[in-house]
């Protein structure tokens, strides 16, 4: 059941057809023969039956609608199992175009998906001819699903469950389901696997953050609702409410039964799981490490996707195929020689005009025998591996002023041929003046060999509409090309830590259930974990750590931000940073 709190709901859009692929709620099964092509895409390679608008009634009486695309000879006499893909998001014909809304259709070639595919799921035209079943269940309040909407949490655990049950009964089902999908689709996989349906076999969370709190809506104590607020005016439709999360954070900033509800239990997983992580999402990257490190199987798999997270899902034909491969070992139960595939693999970017290295085989991940090394900040710009023995007191303005802020740069230039690659964190002593508090961002820049600050292109070259950075127009700026470097974020007033809970040394655990308000000019000490990296340097090239009071990168969704509830304050004034003597302010950074 889900936590004992009242929700805050938000009025959503009733669904239009013709809106995100909506086409009006018509039970009903058609045949899609080999060869049809509406979307001027990719053929379907054989025909498909579809089954449209097929309700799964849940525990508490509420119907869940999805669509089924399987094999036209599948039956009670030729059975298939099914590949479920879970969202709020629309069911049916939006994958295609919501790319065709994005910059560059983030280099996907249109010829790649069938459009049967919803947005941030696995292709029917892919799977349906390898012997499955593709479910795409619109999730509790979306579309015609009854109910109001609900994102993660126990809920969507208990719905999923049921759901995946309801699918393994029907007739053409032989009672094995896996679990697909990429970001929301990878999200919900959490919390439905830790429910332990007995006919759920696998799952594959590509691209999967596990704590909504921590990880999307309020990292570091600092609250950012862009992302979602863009998606739910954009795409998600229901006949009812939308929880509400600005609302239940102003409710409570801290944390109590309904965040903690947020955070995927993902110890309690023990069945065969495909992780595919990256640098550059915003959102994800975290999660997919908590995910291999807590997952309770020995069948476990993590690999590190170069590129952007829908590129890679799509149109990268050697990551479908893996996929294939996996849900044919643990899902049909076939003897393929998956376990053989590298429990690990690495990628290191390498920005700039140059394409990623990938993939690196390791054992493990932290990768065992990582150098962990602490560099200090030292005066006005440089990063030192000695600490300072005279202590200095440097500031930057925090505000936005003249539609630009302030930050403090501190670098260091690689010798030789440098990998770094896992968790780095910054240890900082800092102060104010003129607030109780401070809302800090650290970013890990890579400068090339004249100290220009560079870019990552998330896609590869070869599928750009430009052939370097110089041709790169503003209109295009967006975070799901280009990647700046791991960030960390923290409020100095949510400082607290519990190290029993931190996954690994350079992630401090802050518990958010408290708030440590300071004194004007007293001096904290805050631990800010930044997301974890894989950069490679050549001789020459530069690290560059930036401290600011403003969020660094692409604003890409402010358009549809709403206000900030009251319970997260603005920085005011200068922020001070200290170094040196008995303020060893520093990074640590993973060598390999």
């Amino acid at each position: 059941m889900p936590p004992p709190v009242q929700l805050g709901l938000i009025q959503i859009d009733k669904p239009t057809v013709g809106r995100n692929g909506y086409q009006g709620f018509n039970p009903h099964s058609e045949v899609l023969p080999k060869g049809w092509n509406d979307h001027n895409a990719r053929p379907l390679p054989t025909d498909i039956l579809v089954e449209h608008d097929v309700g799964i009634k849940v525990r508490d009486g509420v119907t869940l609608y999805c669509d089924i695309y399987r094999p036209t000879t599948s039956g009670p006499n030729e059975q298939v199992p099914a590949i479920l893909a879970w969202s709020p998001f629309g069911k049916k014909l939006n994958g295609i175009t919501v790319m065709g809304n994005l910059p560059w259709n983030i280099g996907i070639p249109r010829d790649t998906t069938s459009g049967l595919e919803r947005f941030e799921g696995p292709d029917p035209a892919e799977y349906v001819p390898q012997g499955y079943a593709i479910v795409n269940v619109d999730a509790r309040g979306a579309g015609d699903s009854e109910g109001s909407a609900v994102i993660m949490g126990t809920q969507e655990g208990e719905d999923g469950h049921d759901v995946i049950e309801g699918i393994a009964k029907l007739p053409w089902c032989t009672g094995s389901i896996g679990l697909a999908g990429n970001s929301h689709l990878g999200i919900v996989q959490w919390f439905i696997a830790a429910q332990n349906p007995p006919s759920l076999k696998a799952i594959a969370p590509w691209e999967a953050a596990g704590d909504l709190y921590r990880e999307q809506f309020a990292r570091g104590g600092v609250w950012d609702s862009a992302l979602f607020d863009s998606i739910t005016h954009n795409v998600i439709q229901g006949h009812n409410g939308l929880e509400h999360f600005a609302e239940m954070f102003r409710r409570s900033p801290l944390q109590n039964a309904y965040w903690q509800d947020k955070r995927a239990d993902i110890k309690n997983i023990r069945i065969p799981t495909y992780i595919v992580a990256s640098y550059s999402t915003f959102v994800h990257t975290m999660g997919s490490i908590r995910g291999w490190l807590d997952v309770d199987t020995k069948d476990k798999w993590l690999r590190w996707d170069p590129y952007q997270e829908w590129f890679d899902l799509w149109a990268v034909k050697e990551s479908r195929n893996e996929l294939a491969a996996f849900f044919e070992k643990f899902v049909k139960s076939k003897d393929n020689g998956f376990e053989k595939t590298p429990r690990v693999r690495l990628a290191l970017l390498r920005f700039g005009d140059r394409d990623p290295i990938y993939p690196i085989e390791a054992d493990d991940y932290p990768i065992p025998n990582t150098k962990y090394t602490e560099f200090f900040l030292k005066d006005e710009s440089t990063l030192s591996l000695e600490a300072p023995k005279e202590s200095t007191t440097l500031s930057y303005f925090s505000e936005v002023k003249d539609g630009g802020f302030q930050k403090l740069s501190f670098h260091y230039t690689f010798e030789e041929k440098t990998r770094l690659a896992g968790i780095p964190k910054a240890v900082l002593y800092m102060s104010t003046q003129e607030s109780d508090d401070m809302a800090v961002y650290v970013v890990i820049r890579k400068l090339d060999k004249h100290g220009k600050a560079l870019l990552n292109l998330n896609i590869p070259w070869a599928n750009a509409p430009i052939k370097s950075f110089d041709e790169l127009d503003a209109k295009d700026h967006h975070n799901l090309l280009f990647y700046f470097g791991p960030l960390g974020i923290l409020r100095a007033s949510r400082r607290h830590l519990d190290a029993s809970k931190s996954m690994h040394p350079n992630y401090p655990f802050h518990t958010h259930d408290r708030v440590e308000l300071l004194n004007k000019g007293e001096v904290v000490e805050l631990e800010i974990g930044l997301w974890a990296m894989g950069i490679e340097y050549e001789a020459g090239e530069s690290i560059s750590v930036e401290i600011q009071g403003q969020y660094p990168f692409f604003k890409d969704y402010s358009v549809h931000e709403k206000p900030k509830p009251d319970a997260d304050k603005s920085n005011v004034g200068d922020h001070f940073v200290h170094v040196g003597g008995a303020y060893p302010s520093r990074v640590v950074l993973p060598f390999i």
